[in-house]
């Protein structure tokens, strides 16, 4: 897969994920340089996460590039050596393989949170692992 096509996949993805909450796209609302790697044998996996209010996950890696998309709530998010950044309904995130994700939280105590996630990785890696 080149980087042409990963765009594409992941353009309409979040083209779908707009479309069934009736939202219409407003242009790009997230661009972000790749890492300079081979994306040869990988594949795209996109999942959501759902946070209880008050919900977290404990600290974790990726063994690929991590594109995260706020669908419902606020996200509480930490990367390496980032901040700590709260992201809205409609915001992105980008995590570079093997970094670390300190902190993945619900930023509400009331109101739950979802993101969408999608995993680029080498076919046959675990996805997620603990820090």
């Amino acid at each position: 897969m080149d980087r042409r096509t990963l765009l594409l996949s992941v353009g309409a993805l979040l083209a779908q994920a707009q479309t069934k909450t009736g939202n219409r796209p407003r242009g790009p609302i997230f661009q972000h340089d790749l890492p300079d790697i081979s994306l040869h044998n990988w594949a795209v996996t996109a999942v959501q996460v759902d946070y209880e209010p008050g919900g977290k996950s404990n600290a974790h890696r990726h063994p690929g590039i991590t594109i995260a998309y706020v669908l419902e709530g606020e996200i509480a998010s930490k990367v390496d050596d980032d901040p700590e950044k709260v992201y809205k309904v409609g915001e992105m995130f980008i995590e570079y393989p093997n970094a670390l994700h300190a902190v993945s939280r619900n930023a509400s105590d009331s109101k739950p949170a979802k993101l969408l996630a999608i995993l680029l990785a080498e076919k046959g890696k675990t996805l997620t692992t603990p820090a």
